[in-house]
């Protein structure tokens, strides 16, 4: 799949500074990552993508090369460079997959003010991550970015249009497969317990747990386990709220109010949680 060029607005002026050059990506990429359990791209990792894509793998990169792009595309996710990690990491195919998906998604949900726009990158994200899946079904983040991207882009569209395409169920599909490869992948059962909580509170809860299983207690498990396993990620309290608010509306005001508190007085460690941080700081009433 050919590299779309895509304009990308820069992280707002007032986002601090961070630095992960070096070493420095390594020593903190257990605490950055522990939500969506992405391994870290040394050469192993590398070889070990290589030898999975097969015919699907970049054509003259070895598993060397292949980690220092992977490592350059997410030092740029981290520190803000969307366009950058979404370049680098578009261009390795399904090996750049998850990189590319994420800068391009995070991104869209941020700093895209375009309706149309927005849904546009999470159509192409999904597409990115549906490769991904192809060349790569063992790998937990082929399914969460395929999941993800399709749960925002049925967000931005009709909730008709998007059970009539079957969203739904797919996005189900691949969260599911996520959590079968990676038990402890917060994201996974974030996005899990927003499934649940949306489909509720969108078609009703008799529908929504006949036709689809969606269930008001498995949208507080997956969040119970998500704050379980990443307390100091914003984004965990932010979907909190989410789901409070999906769940149980005015009642849940204040409680969605105290999670969305608690993001904003988390210390961010990379340019996605400060904008994790700042969306719950422009949410709170």
């Amino acid at each position: 799949m050919a590299t779309r060029k895509l304009r990308f607005a820069p992280c707002p002026k007032d986002a601090p500074a961070y630095d992960f050059a070096g070493d420095t990506l390594k020593q903190h990429w257990t605490a950055i990552h522990a939500g969506d359990q992405e391994p870290f791209p040394d050469a192993k990792r590398a070889r070990a993508l290589l030898e999975q894509a097969g015919k699907a793998a970049p054509k003259g990169v070895d598993a060397d090369q292949l980690a220092e792009r992977l490592q350059d595309a997410w030092r740029a996710f981290h520190i803000g460079d969307f366009s950058h990690a979404y370049q680098t990491g578009a261009a390795l195919g399904p090996t750049g997959a998850s990189v590319a998906t994420k800068a391009l998604g995070i991104h869209a949900a941020y700093l895209v003010e375009d309706e149309e726009d927005r849904i546009a990158r999470f159509e192409l994200a999904a597409q990115l991550a549906e490769a991904a899946v192809q060349a790569l079904p063992d790998q937990a983040n082929s399914h969460y970015r395929l999941a993800f991207a399709l749960g925002r882009y049925s967000q931005g569209i009709s909730i008709a249009k998007a059970l009539k395409m079957g969203l739904a169920g797919r996005i189900r599909e691949h969260l599911e497969a996520t959590l079968e490869l990676a038990p402890k992948h917060a994201e996974a059962h974030l996005a899990m317990a927003v499934y649940h909580a949306e489909l509720i509170s969108k078609v009703g809860s008799l529908v929504a747990g006949l036709t689809y299983g969606a269930k008001a207690a498995k949208a507080e498990e997956h969040i119970a386990t998500a704050l379980k396993l990443c307390p100091k990620a914003p984004i965990v309290h932010v979907e909190q709220a989410n789901v409070l608010s999906l769940l149980h509306g005015k009642r849940g005001a204040t409680d969605a109010a105290a999670a969305l508190l608690k993001a904003t007085k988390l210390a961010a460690r990379d340019a996605m949680e400060w904008l994790d941080a700042r969306h719950a700081l422009q949410r709170l009433p």
